[in-house]
């Protein structure tokens, strides 16, 4: 079992996870109930997340982000080179005509974060932003998530075998997703890279088509970060091999 933490310390990282899904400013009283603490508790260690400017409070009394966790945000990008490696690809999946591209990695148990995310050149998007939270257990990135992180179950055989998991409908019933893994150096899978948008462009040769793509990608990624590619390699050189005809494969 893990260390017992700090509870004081514990307690002020709740209230920031509190603000996760909050579109907008809280009272304290709406704070008190999305953390169960007692309003004195939460009134003494919002005045030191003030001080450190991970809080704000508004002239009508309620409380929101300050501009710390803006500004960890910032150096974690730069320090991470995930950032720089991953970006140029999903760019690049744009241009050769996917549907929007995004990367997720395992934030808890239950969910994934959407780390980065670039929105296709449709008209129509599905509604994916980076910063996210989104269950593991719905949609194709979570999927892949769950099956490289061992996972149970022949669903998640097969996606093991093929490297690639498609939903739809699964998180939002209007659209679909493709996702591949993405290793890291130890060999375990550090994220899903994934296409997604409205499911009725995720025709069969679409998708067909956006899986080699998507495969390319995570397979440029794993080498760039220096994770073996020999699991994406194997479902790449099986799928030219279906590709070629029959009398050059004799």
């Amino acid at each position: 079992m893990p260390s017992p933490g700090v509870a004081a310390v514990d307690r002020a990282l709740s209230v920031l996870a509190a603000f996760e899904d909050a579109s907008e400013p809280m009272t304290l009283a709406e704070l008190a109930r999305r953390t169960k603490m007692y309003k004195s508790t939460l009134l003494r260690l919002m005045t030191s997340l003030q001080q450190f400017g991970y809080l704000v409070q508004f002239a009508d009394g309620r409380y929101h982000l300050g501009p710390t966790p803006f500004r960890l945000g910032a150096v974690y990008q730069r320090s991470n080179n995930l950032h720089d490696r991953a970006m140029p690809l999903l760019r690049q999946l744009v241009a050769d005509g996917t549907e929007s591209p995004s990367f997720h990695v395992r934030h808890d148990a239950r969910r994934r974060l959407c780390v980065f995310r670039v929105d296709s050149r449709h008209s129509t998007l599905d509604r994916v932003e980076a910063g996210m939270l989104l269950p593991l257990d719905r949609g194709a990135a979570g999927r892949v998530i769950l099956a490289f992180d061992g996972e149970k179950g022949e669903a998640y055989d097969e996606i093991r075998g093929g490297c690639h998991a498609v939903s739809f409908g699964e998180r939002d019933p209007d659209c679909a997703g493709l996702a591949c893994p993405v290793f890291g150096p130890d060999g375990k899978c550090i994220g899903a890279l994934s296409v997604s948008g409205p499911k009725p462009r995720f025709t069969r040769d679409h998708i067909k088509t956006m899986t080699s793509m998507l495969l390319k990608a995570a397979n440029r990624l794993t080498r760039a970060l220096g994770g073996p590619t020999e699991p994406l390699d194997a479902v790449l050189a099986a799928a030219d091999e279906a590709r070629a005809p029959r009398r050059a494969r004799r």
